[in-house]
């Protein structure tokens, strides 16, 4: 299983005269014939709804609509944001990236889609350095909206680079065993690469340990655990009318109460596997097959869960882990490094600390989430997710603030 994440980069485009997109669809009803299939079934599920649509942002504001003299202008001032936090600030890079995407779906069915999808990113990183130590403070924004979703940010890029000074005098946390507080960033990262790739069919159906691991009705956590892939939420970068088969995406559950419920599909998986589609068929471009990929995935909020200092309010000693550096899964197994982290001492967030790499087993992880809040937010962050050589897709995630009641925290050895 193959899956990271990366800024962003242009996907290939064509053109084509008036009959171009015909002869396109005769070539791909060949190349049905010709060609092999991924998993052998006698007929794909049709997906739910498909019909003519058409999907059409409002344009006002969009990249097309910006000069590029503003984006410059914009961009020097949040570049200039984080090399005035401190001298320590050796090394800035901010970048900013935008387009509009004209998308066409047809197929033998009837089915007629067509969608215009604007997309807007923005990021920055500021490395500080003292000595021959140096730290880095990373900010990341992506949004489906127009340039005037990217206004007013240059806190978010002040406060990456004087974190990153900051980091320069904080400890590495003491390597140990503790209660955890995931921020909604590296909640939402984490529900994506730990668990996320595991829902996918395509992955499920080939595998026969991940077909055991994940067997529907299993209890995964407690009652409070709710995990879902959303693809028509508003507004995000994973956010589509239909998918790459032309099935409308919808909010699909996958652990309701803690019980595993359900599991992204293609209209072949799901045949395959007796199921629903569930409009989670993408491709990174139209030189790619759609497979099954997420769109937004999130933990839900509780209600009534409360907030960050309703998680910490009885942890004696702990480690609230904030951020995202990276990661890596391997089926059950996984190990993330946050941007930083602070100590809970007797209930109150304390010092800064750094080098908090959180490793376990999925599965026994998920089993340990006592408490989660009210205090959901997606997180609209750039980048993409890669998978079997399509890489970067536009997804997003979503989360609250995340207790887990013991985990293993790496980092400086204790004396």
């Amino acid at each position: 299983m193959e899956h990271g994440r990366d800024f962003p980069r242009p996907a290939a485009r064509s053109r084509h005269g008036k009959r171009g997109p015909g002869r396109l669809c005769a070539r791909a009803a060949r190349g049905r014939r010709l060609g092999g299939r991924l998993l052998h079934v006698a007929r794909p599920a049709r997906g739910d709804g498909d019909a003519r649509g058409r999907a059409v942002p409002h344009r006002a504001g969009g990249p097309a609509h910006s000069p590029g003299r503003e984006k410059k202008r914009l961009l020097e001032a949040y570049n200039g944001a984080m090399l005035g936090v401190s001298d320590r600030i050796v090394d800035t890079l901010a970048v900013y990236r935008d387009e509009v995407s004209e998308y066409w779906y047809v197929n033998s069915e009837g089915t007629i889609l067509h969608e215009l999808r604007p997309e807007v990113t923005l990021s920055g990183t500021a490395v500080a350095r003292r000595d021959g130590t140096i730290e880095k403070g990373l900010e990341s924004i992506g949004l489906r909206r127009g340039w005037h979703s990217v206004q007013d940010k240059a806190a978010g890029f002040r406060e990456v680079a004087e974190r990153a000074v900051q980091l320069l005098d904080a400890p590495r946390v003491k390597g140990g065993t503790y209660p955890v507080i995931l921020d909604p960033e590296l909640a939402g990262v984490f529900i994506h690469e730990a668990f996320g790739h595991l829902s996918e069919a395509d992955f499920v159906y080939e595998n026969p340990q991940a077909r055991k691991m994940m067997t529907l009705g299993r209890r995964f956590g407690k009652p409070v655990l709710n995990v879902g892939d959303n693809g028509a939420a508003p507004g995000l970068r994973g956010t589509l009318p239909f998918d790459d088969e032309g099935t409308p995406t919808r909010d699909t559950p996958l652990i309701k109460e803690g019980i595993l419920v359900g599991r992204l599909h293609s209209r072949e998986t799901a045949a395959a596997m007796g199921e629903r589609p569930s409009g989670n068929a993408r491709a990174i471009s139209f030189r790619h097959p759609p497979i099954v990929r997420m769109t937004n995935t999130y933990i839900a909020g509780a209600r009534g869960g409360g907030s960050l200092e309703d998680l910490i309010g009885d942890v004696k000693l702990g480690v609230y882990a904030c951020g995202a550096f990276g990661g890596q899964t391997m089926l059950e197994n996984f190990s993330f490094t946050a941007a930083y982290g602070r100590m809970i001492r007797d209930g109150r967030v304390a010092e800064l600390v750094k080098d908090v790499v959180l490793a376990g087993n999925l599965f026994q992880t998920l089993d340990r989430i006592d408490h989660i809040a009210a205090d959901f937010r997606w997180n609209q962050m750039g980048g993409g997710c890669g998978k079997a050589g399509q890489y970067p897709l536009p997804v997003t995630e979503g989360a609250p603030h995340v207790r887990i009641e013991e985990a293993l925290v790496g980092g400086e050895l204790a004396a």
